[in-house]
């Protein structure tokens, strides 16, 4: 198609709502592993403004102006040269930019981990290194779509590729991602890989996909990969802790357990109780009481998986509700986060706190489309906002008191 101009929401600095501006730009053109998409909807999560408050400055974003979001649901309006299994005319959810990260400074680690890239086949995972210890974080692997030299010490964006998945390993933060110049979602129009789109039922309504790219993998993946739940409901039963029950993450990760067959205790505030027992929740904790506090279990039953979900709960609470070999899954792991996980594993806990990094793999999203599709999995909107009103659902996530997705839409 004959490039032109696009609406489309950026920033130009760090900063919060009123930072965000509405301007227009060329239409960004796919390379040859990456579909163009006309964007329906996009939305929010808490990393995108994080991102934009400056938690990863100076490294992200890559560059100024910025046009933030990497879940978003649309149609194909054009495919490179070597897509093949879509066209014109597709519906799909896809993650434009997808960043994850370890949030916190590192520079107090340095004495006792080292972070490297080890291959195995055609894949790569970020390994610990202490010693003669190899401790591997728990994440899935990253697929590599087109580097030679995935680690930077140091961060130079004019020698990386469009698009590339890079691991950055600093001082200060760990980031692994892709550079995507064209900027994120927040438009009319975006371009994402191939590898990180899906279609989608073209009958159902574009709001019961938009949630799954984020919210929807780090729940899949803390559920089945992290808990090593079976999702057909074959596996041994557990007893699982949902942190934030009523928020992203949480909300899908409550209904993914119980179609494991797990017994799931929630915690959420009061307002949201029964919105958490109606995803299928059989204990829900009040987290201002006592008992939320303590992270206690109305049954007494202790965990076998915490999916940590919130933030500020120290590993001495949590400590105490575990089972003998129990495990908290911290989605947003930080520096204490780190050293507690280094710590347990060079003294031999059979407890263990262990950080979540998610990379996102199409086949997984495919998955969680199916189980939408088949109504066995829901995203449930908080609120949805048209595009000139952005800065208002900017504000809401950066609240941090949503009860599920947040959506902006074109």
């Amino acid at each position: 198609m004959a490039r032109k101009l696009m609406t489309a929401v950026q920033y130009s600095s760090y900063g919060g709502p009123d930072g965000l501006q509405h301007v227009e730009v060329p239409v960004p053109t796919p390379n040859k592993d990456e579909v163009l998409l006309k964007i329906e909807a996009v939305s929010l999560n808490p990393v995108d403004w994080k991102v934009q408050k400056g938690a990863l400055r100076p490294f992200l974003p890559p560059k100024f102006p910025h046009i933030p979001v990497a879940d978003v649901v649309g149609d194909v309006i054009e495919v490179g040269s070597r897509i093949k299994n879509f066209k014109a005319g597709d519906k799909v959810v896809a993650m434009v930019n997808p960043i994850v990260l370890i949030k916190e400074p590192m520079g107090m680690l340095s004495p006792l981990l080292e972070l490297a890239w080890y291959k195995l086949g055609e894949e790569f995972s970020i390994v610990c290194l202490s010693g003669k210890e190899s401790l591997r974080l728990d994440m899935a692997p990253l697929e590599l779509q087109a580097s030679s030299d995935p680690v930077y010490n140091g961060v130079n964006f004019d020698r990386t590729a469009e698009g590339e998945q890079v691991m950055i390993s600093l001082a200060s933060t760990i980031v692994v991602g892709v550079v995507a110049k064209n900027g994120g979602g927040l438009a009319e129009f975006a371009v994402t890989k191939g590898s990180l789109t899906v279609a989608r039922p073209p009958e159902l309504s574009a709001d019961k996909f938009v949630g799954l790219p984020v919210a929807g993998l780090t729940a899949y993946h803390a559920i089945t990969q992290s808990a090593g739940i079976k999702l057909d409901g074959s596996g041994t039963k557990s007893n699982i802790l949902i942190t934030a029950a009523s928020g992203g993450v949480g909300h899908y990760a409550v209904q993914l357990a119980k179609l494991g067959n797990a017994h799931v205790t929630a915690t959420c505030g009061a307002r949201n109780i029964e919105f958490v027992k109606g995803l299928g929740a059989d204990e829900v904790i009040d987290y201002k009481t006592p008992d939320g506090a303590a992270l206690r279990s109305p049954s007494g039953k202790k965990y076998d998986t915490v999916i940590h979900c919130a933030a500020g709960i120290p590993w001495s609470t949590f400590e105490p509700n575990l089972s003998s070999n129990g495990k908290v899954i911290d989605i947003t792991p930080g520096l204490g986060a780190l050293l507690t996980f280094a710590l347990q594993k060079l003294t031999f806990s059979k407890k263990l706190l262990v950080p979540l990094i998610l990379i996102p793999k199409d086949e997984n999203l495919r998955y969680l489309v199916n189980l939408v599709k088949e109504g066995k999995l829901k995203t449930v909107i908080d609120s949805k906002y048209p595009m000139d009103k952005v800065k208002d659902a900017w504000a809401k996530i950066s609240d941090g008191h949503a009860t599920g997705k947040i959506i902006v839409e074109n």
